[in-house]
């Protein structure tokens, strides 16, 4: 058995560049193995519903997993993702709107080592940021253009701070994007722009047309030099909150699989005001850490009651999309 140690983080390289890949985090057979069985049971659990109840005509059992959950959402639509996620979408929820809280899941949350690494960037105080996604991409050839920036499709340019409330400005948020297996650039790792988190926030304009529907930093604010940001399976890549990222388009024939996980100190704003956030670590008050996987799902389905009870419509972020570069 592999016995990993924590990794030491080039904090210098970090401020001036803005990200940062951290390889030996995790252990793929320990903690990233049973995220993938947890997931698959998912997949097979859902498709025999969908398909007893006919939202799916078939269960595509007999194709790999990429060829499969391509199958299966370019038949329940972009919303099939749903029940995978493991956050809720801003509006529309209701009592029946799905989300994943598996306790593997929470596992990846609560990592030792993982919270090691995250210790040396933003200190022993450590709240998990609700802002959370699983992302899992089939080949973009294998997928409708209605995917394109959702949880499964290729994402435009951002930032993190852009595209939550202002009142995360002036929280220490730390962004973990981890990839389940090899992030490369021809599956569509990260790519970044580096020391663009010396600029400051760039507007960001809501798209405009159904392939564009995500907030995005439009290019003439970008510019044209960006890196691309493989990380192995095991790594992560740690990002500044005003860094500018994206992602490639997945061409290979598996599928891109990833997790954003957001961490910052206890006791600042996380941006998302209404979603559940937990105290992941505490080295001066140990018994207000979160460590009950079925006491953070019920946190979210108090949330999911909260959401279902309201009418108005959730603002997410500080654009309206009359900023000038937006209206040009």
């Amino acid at each position: 058995m592999t016995v990993l140690t924590t990794p030491n983080v080039d904090l210098a390289r970090f401020r001036e560049q803005g990200y940062l890949v951290v390889e030996g985090i995790f252990d793929p057979v320990a903690d990233l193995d049973p995220v993938v069985a947890e997931y698959s049971a998912l997949l097979d659990s859902l498709t025999d519903e969908w398909v007893a109840n006919g939202t799916i005509k078939r269960d595509y059992r007999e194709l790999p997993f990429a060829e499969r959950l391509a199958g299966v959402l370019n038949e329940s639509g972009p919303s099939g993702f749903q029940p995978f996620d493991i956050s809720f979408p801003f509006n529309g929820v209701t009592e029946a709107t799905r989300i994943h809280l598996g306790s593997q899941v929470f596992g990846l949350l609560r990592n030792e080592r993982l919270l090691n690494v995250v210790e040396q960037f933003i200190g022993p105080e450590i709240l998990s940021n609700p802002i959370q996604h699983v992302r899992i991409k089939p080949p973009s050839r294998l997928l409708a253009k209605e995917f394109r920036n959702t949880l499964v499709g290729q994402t435009d340019w951002h930032q993190d701070q852009g595209v939550a409330l202002p009142e995360v400005d002036e929280t220490e948020m730390l962004t973990c994007w981890m990839p389940v297996f090899d992030a490369t650039e021809e599956n569509g790792c990260l790519c970044v722009v580096p020391g663009s988190h010396t600029n400051g926030l760039a507007t960001h304009c809501p798209g405009k047309t159904d392939a564009r529907k995500a907030l995005h930093i439009p290019d003439e604010i970008r510019g044209d030099y960006y890196l691309p940001v493989p990380v192995p399976r095991g790594g992560a890549l740690f990002l500044h909150r005003q860094t500018m990222h994206a992602s490639l388009d997945n061409k290979s024939q598996g599928v891109r699989w990833s997790f954003d996980l957001r961490y910052q100190p206890v006791g600042q704003p996380t941006g998302r005001p209404w979603f559940p956030d937990f105290v992941a670590r505490s080295r001066s008050n140990p018994a207000s850490e979160l460590r009950d996987p079925q006491v953070w799902a019920q946190m979210w389905h108090k949330t999911r009651t909260y959401l279902a009870g309201i009418t108005e419509t959730i603002k997410t972020n500080r654009w309206t999309g009359n900023e000038p570069v937006c209206a040009a």
